[in-house]
């Protein structure tokens, strides 16, 4: 694929998630973490919305605004659903007062770390780590340097995704079958499932970033 497909591909490219996007009050946002709690414990259970309606009463037209926050449920619905999946009604609520963090790691400060698979002399240093939060997805951000006495080690495997950005050096960075010779300012962008790692150092040092996604339960 070449530099114009990409482009094209990447234009006709939907996103669904406005990042900038602000809730007009705290109200929405009650109504969307009720939502999300109401479909997470029907799932769990493996409660379709059709049955779901046949227990509690409620349209199914009716069901699908509550999951997706589009209405305010009373008390009473709150209390009829709760019976329905078996759990307390202040569940519901549980992400609406969860704590929302944030890690602010000043410069040379991060962490230093050892990943499984790394070697002598790759410098792994940790930017930050929030544990089990309500998005379900752990987020990794690590500052990895290699000096000239780095040594190249065969490929390795993690589950998630992950995303390289290299700011010093260049290395040829190995994923599956391919190689992508890195330099300032590239992007990799990869399923961390595969085999994948720097396989030739071409510029010394090197510094890159990586950021690792995986689901809470890997």
């Amino acid at each position: 694929m070449d530099i114009q497909e990409l482009d094209t591909d990447m234009t006709a490219t939907i996103l669904t998630q406005d990042p900038h996007r602000v809730r007009a009050n705290r109200e929405n946002v009650l109504e969307v973490a009720i939502g999300r709690e109401v479909r997470a414990f029907r799932r769990k259970q493996e409660i379709t919305v059709a049955e779901l309606s046949a227990t509690t009463g409620l349209s199914i037209g009716m069901l699908s605004k509550i999951e997706n926050g589009n209405t305010s449920p009373s008390l009473t619905t709150l209390q009829t659903l709760a019976n329905a999946l078996s759990v307390p009604l202040t569940a519901f609520f549980r992400g609406f007062e969860e704590a929302r963090t944030a890690v602010h790691t000043k410069a040379g400060e991060g962490v230093e770390h050892e990943r499984e698979g790394t070697r002598a002399n790759h410098q792994y240093n940790l930017l930050g780590h929030i544990g089990a939060n309500s998005s379900g997805v752990i987020v990794e951000p690590y500052l990895i340097t290699l000096s000239d006495k780095a040594d190249v080690f065969p490929t390795f495997q993690h589950a998630g995704i992950e995303t390289i950005y290299m700011l010093e050096g260049e290395v040829g960075y190995r994923h599956g079958d391919d190689v992508y010779f890195l330099k300032p300012g590239d992007t990799l962008f990869f399923d961390a499932d595969a085999p994948h790692g720097p396989e030739t150092l071409v510029q010394l040092p090197a510094r890159y970033l990586s950021v690792i996604s995986y689901p809470q339960d890997s």
